[in-house]
């Protein structure tokens, strides 16, 4: 059987006045993500995860910073665009494991949503995803409320 793992790690800075959107949910705050993209930084690193356990770069390789086209882009697109290459190389999700670090807003009323959604977008059952969420305890840059970091695992198997 061939099994492959990945990890995927990301960070955005916090903005006063922007839209919030993690693991393909919108979140009410007071602050959003700065990005070229929505700022769906657990989607990003979702999709990291994903690429590396294919050798297949990371994402700014695939939807660049650059680019027009990924200008605002709902990043659950990207998500989608990176399940495609996946199952064109005979892939299917084993499974998915997403921590976020956010001092504020609190994840936990949203964290089933997350699940939800991105089960979804990959298509497998819910519980082949947990998306779980920690403070820093007020510490560095996420407990100042400056940016928010996510960590992802991905397992694949060969179909």
């Amino acid at each position: 059987m061939d099994i492959r793992i990945g990890h995927g790690y990301d960070v955005h800075a916090l903005g006063e006045g922007l839209k919030l959107f993690i693991g393909g949910v919108e979140l009410e705050h007071t602050k959003g993500c700065i990005a070229h993209s929505d700022g769906d930084v657990a989607i990003h690193a979702l999709c990291d995860a994903l690429l590396g356990a294919l050798a297949l770069g990371d994402i700014g390789k695939h939807f660049p910073d650059t680019s027009s086209e990924f200008k605002g882009i709902d990043s659950k697109i990207l998500l989608a665009r990176v399940m495609e290459l996946v199952w064109e190389r005979g892939y299917l999700l084993g499974n998915a494991d997403i921590t976020i670090a956010a001092q504020k807003p609190k994840m936990a009323p949203h964290l089933l949503r997350m699940r939800e959604v991105l089960s979804s977008i990959m298509k497998v059952d819910v519980e082949r995803v947990s998306v779980k969420a920690t403070t820093t305890e007020r510490l560095g840059f996420v407990g100042r409320e400056e940016g928010i970091e996510v960590w992802a695992s991905v397992i694949l198997l060969k179909n």
